[in-house]
């Protein structure tokens, strides 16, 4: 056999400079990415879930102000536990008076309600700074709590429940 010459009219490329070498993406600020035209938006969102709750979170640096579907937040939830409850994140991150917090929040219950704003509060300070990721995880406050109420079944009263029994 001889050695014959390549046929094909392209050359031969090493296999090192075959594929260009590709730069990897950069990595954004916060700030970077709340910018659209060359304005930076200052509210920062998270959207929190709770049975059939959802809240939508809008918070931007201010003095502590804190509003619930327009109202103030004490005003809007009657019982203390829900109100101690949607203060959690800002307590965890020690952000009390650091963050004004707006949030629309509809569907479910009043508990139901404080949990949505609840995660939904704790992703958006987390978005803001990736140095309250300890401190909401020791809470457990971006934990979406996926408990939901159970169907009633056919042939029952409830979920559980069954039509009282009569022997006679």
């Amino acid at each position: 056999m001889t050695d014959t010459p390549n046929p094909s009219p392209e050359p031969i490329i090493p296999a090192s400079e075959a594929i260009p070498e590709v730069a990897p993406a950069p990595v954004l600020t916060m700030v970077q990415r709340r910018k659209k035209n060359n304005v930076i938006n200052p509210y920062v969102w998270g959207t929190g879930r709770r049975k059939s709750s959802v809240a939508r979170v809008r918070i931007k640096p201010g003095d502590g102000k804190f509003f619930v579907n327009k109202k103030k937040v004490d005003e809007f939830f009657c019982l203390s536990q829900d109100r101690r409850a949607v203060r959690q994140p800002l307590l965890a991150t020690d952000t009390m008076k650091s963050y004004d917090v707006w949030v629309n929040v509809g569907g479910g219950g009043t508990t139901g309600q404080a949990g949505a704003i609840v995660l939904g509060l704790a992703r958006a300070l987390l978005y803001t700074n990736g140095d309250y990721l300890p401190a909401l995880r020791d809470n457990n406050l971006l934990t979406r709590d996926a408990r939901r109420v159970e169907r009633k079944k056919y042939g029952q009263r409830g979920a559980r429940r069954k039509f009282q029994f009569s022997k006679r």
